[in-house]
């Protein structure tokens, strides 16, 4: 038994200790070092170490001192906002968020695989998933029917339903989805893009393109500013080139005016060398990479989102522009990404690292056309909410 004396000395201790919290605890949650740290948000491209505590940044600095629980050593890689692709079909199953998170992925759209009469479905999978998703409501009543296309019969395109959709799902629902390729809509192409501004309101609009029935210069003129135009570089007619391989200046136009243009790299018909090619040199570069992902993405060209992002250092993009394209650019299409895209201080701590390798890697674009690129990003680790992923 303590006497007085014992007592007050424990109690002094103990008061002592009280007002240096971290004497016996780490300084940080997770320190990652040395790796060269891109943040265009921010306007960063230099070697620093990011700390991380409570599940936020904390820190951005040359060598940070102090301890912390656990250490990611980055140095020879790329510390990278954690990456945003805003055109995925991960709601299609539960199995698919969890796999493009090894992937960096820490936020993503799900867009259009459901319409009103499924998008519950898909929203649960949304809110199950262990990143952020959210999801476009397909204006087809019946989300994305492929090969068969979900537009022939215009009375799918149901603004009362798709309204009534995007009210029991407000919490996850960001925008409408619209495919307009001749294969989903024939001639109804214009007519369900305006019944899914109908039914979008304020939200966006994402328009898939390629292979239109209707001109470009007809669909892009009834795209609002902060409306997406995905599969931008889709060769066939009605596309963004004329038949001379010149960008029709109704699309430069459109993006000056604040509509948004997506890559969409997907499996069929949405791209091809020459049209990247033609059309980057004429000045119309992404404002965002996506993949339109699905469970198969793996074994097709597609790979992951950086070897999409990959593509395009063969064109001369710079890298910081590239990674800006899967992180603050990619935030800034919606509000639920507003804290997002960003390591800056105070933001959710979720981070990808990627290795930037040397050698000579084959890309593919959707028609079986092989380019052979020097560089290539890998995905090594993603860090969710400050907790390091544990990688299959």
């Amino acid at each position: 038994m303590m006497n007085r004396r014992q007592l007050v000395c424990a109690t002094s201790a103990a008061a002592l200790l009280a007002r240096i919290p971290n004497a016996f605890a780490a300084t940080y949650d997770l320190i990652i070092k040395g790796g060269r740290v891109i943040d265009p948000s921010v306007n960063l491209d230099a070697t620093r170490d990011v700390a991380i505590s409570g599940g936020r940044i904390v820190a951005v600095a040359a060598n940070i001192a102090g301890d912390a629980t656990e250490t990611i050593d980055a140095r020879g890689k790329i510390v990278a906002p954690g990456l945003i692709d805003i055109h995925v079909h991960a709601g299609r199953s539960k199995e698919g968020p969890p796999m493009i998170l090894q992937d960096g992925v820490t936020a993503w759209v799900d867009a259009g695989t459901g319409g009103a009469d499924n998008i519950d479905a898909v929203a649960a999978i949304a809110r199950g998933a262990p990143q952020m998703g959210r999801c476009l409501v397909n204006i087809a009543r019946t989300g994305v029917l492929s090969p068969a296309g979900e537009l022939h019969d215009l009375s799918a395109a149901n603004v009362a339903l798709a309204r009534g959709a995007i009210e029991r799902n407000r919490d996850v629902v960001v925008g409408v989805k619209a495919r307009l390729s001749e294969s989903v809509a024939d001639a109804n192409d214009l007519e369900a893009l305006r019944r899914a501004q109908e039914a979008a309101g304020p939200l966006p609009v994402m328009i898939h393109v390629g292979q239109n029935y209707s001109p470009i210069r007809s669909i892009l003129a009834l795209l609002k500013r902060g409306d997406i135009v995905t599969h931008i570089y889709a060769p066939g007619k009605n596309g963004i080139l004329d038949d001379k391989g010149i960008l029709f200046p109704d699309v430069m136009a459109a993006h000056r005016r604040g509509v948004l243009f997506d890559f969409g790299n997907g499996v069929a018909d949405h791209f091809d060398w020459a049209s990247v090619e033609k059309a980057t040199q004429q000045g119309l570069w992404p404002d965002t990479f996506s993949t339109d992902w699905g469970l198969t993405s793996r074994t097709t060209g597609v790979v992951d989102l950086p070897n999409v992002m990959s593509k395009f250092l063969m064109f001369g993009m710079p890298l910081s522009q590239i990674i800006a394209c899967a992180t603050i650019n990619a935030a800034r299409c919606f509000p639920a990404f507003d804290d997002r895209g960003t390591l800056n201080v105070g933001a959710p701590a979720d981070v990808a690292i990627m290795e930037l390798r040397e050698g000579s890697f084959e890309f593919l674009d959707n028609y079986k056309g092989v380019r052979t690129g020097r560089q290539r990003l890998f995905p090594s680790e993603t860090v969710l909410a400050g907790k390091r992923v544990q990688h299959a």
